[in-house]
């Protein structure tokens, strides 16, 4: 009994330490008597009948029953706790000590249940109270690894689709021996190397995101020559905010992948970023794209998907992404709250 008790209980320092000032503060509450000063010792005997009782049902019942769905099994075994509370309180504590007496007989049922019932309730709705809040804790440390889980998921999967857009346009520069080659290699290895090395945290320095979008225009830059331009103006580059790595890149990457697929010349992309001293961060990514081309799955591709999903577990009400299709140009607006280093 006492083994299946304890294997029950399976509480902490905190609980137990909870408990106990539980239980002191409801004994002062039961024994205090302004008429009668001072604590009787049938009182104490009382009371720790009482939270035997409370202990039974809270640490085996609850647990081994009632959260296993079995609830008839529940209610019954909590009778027989409340019974046995019960019995021992009327026939065997107070015939000890007030024999002969009025209050030494059996007063009945209902009034023995008045009696035990609401420091029973009120132990036993303590412990729900902790087990729910111990199970919301639980919860939210479950959702909170599985949130990291995805992020680095979703981390991953943003280098290689990068990774396999460039190595196909720096194979195509490698045949024709272009003397560029070697330029957009080291800038590829720029690139890559923020990708590996900078973006392991969860989030990185704003500067360290802009310099990586920098370095991604200039990659861009080489590669589309004299078909048209790639333009970054970034406004106020402040120091001291943090910002989730691959966030802006991303939007470069699928504006340059829709402007080469669909137009041979007079590519236009333009990037424009400024953020204020509050920390809210301004972005606008637009690029030229030819009409008559199937663009209708340009917010869909795979890191549009990736790079909302991150905002929404990284960014949660504080961001505003839009996007927009219109005439020859296809846009996308973000404003986001970012957060200071030292925060």
């Amino acid at each position: 009994m006492l083994d299946k008790i304890s294997s029950g209980i399976g509480w902490n320092w905190k609980e137990f330490l909870f408990q106990l000032f539980l239980n002191i503060l409801l004994f002062i509450f039961y024994s205090f008597d302004s008429r009668q000063p001072g604590i009787e010792d049938h009182k104490v005997l009382i009371f720790l009948t009482y939270a035997l009782g409370a202990l039974v049902i809270n640490y085996l019942l609850i647990p081994q029953l009632y959260y296993k769905k079995r609830y008839i099994s529940f209610i019954i075994s909590s009778l027989a706790v409340i019974s046995l509370v019960i019995f021992v309180e009327e026939f065997i504590i107070e015939p000890i000590y007030f024999a002969n007496t009025q209050r030494g007989e059996f007063r009945g049922v209902v009034y023995s249940l008045l009696d035990v019932m609401p420091l029973l309730i009120i132990l036993s709705g303590f412990k729900f109270a902790w087990d729910a809040s111990k199970k919301q804790n639980e919860l939210e440390a479950l959702q909170l690894s599985a949130n990291e889980s995805e992020l680095q998921f979703l981390k991953s999967q943003i280098n290689p689709h990068f990774l396999f857009n460039n190595l196909n346009n720096l194979y195509s520069y490698a045949i024709d021996n272009s003397p560029k080659t070697l330029t957009i290699i080291l800038e590829l290895s720029a690139v890559l190397r923020y990708m590996l090395y900078d973006c392991k945290e969860k989030y990185v320095s704003l500067n360290k995101e802009i310099e990586h979008l920098e370095n991604f225009t200039k990659l861009y830059e080489l590669q589309i020559e004299e078909r048209g331009k790639v333009s970054i103006n970034v406004d106020n580059k402040s120091h001291g905010f943090m910002i989730a790595p691959l966030i802006l890149s991303v939007f470069l990457e699928n504006a340059f992948k829709h402007s080469t697929a669909s137009l041979s010349k007079d590519i236009d992309i333009r990037v424009f970023l400024e953020i204020n001293e509050e920390g809210k961060l301004h972005f606008e990514c637009e690029n030229s794209f030819e009409i008559s081309s199937n663009t209708d799955d340009m917010p869909h591709g795979i890191g549009l998907v990736n790079v909302k999903k991150r905002l929404a577990i990284l960014y949660p009400k504080a961001y505003k992404l839009s996007i927009h299709s219109e005439s020859n140009r296809y846009s996308v607006v973000l404003d986001m709250q970012l957060n200071r280093i030292n925060q």
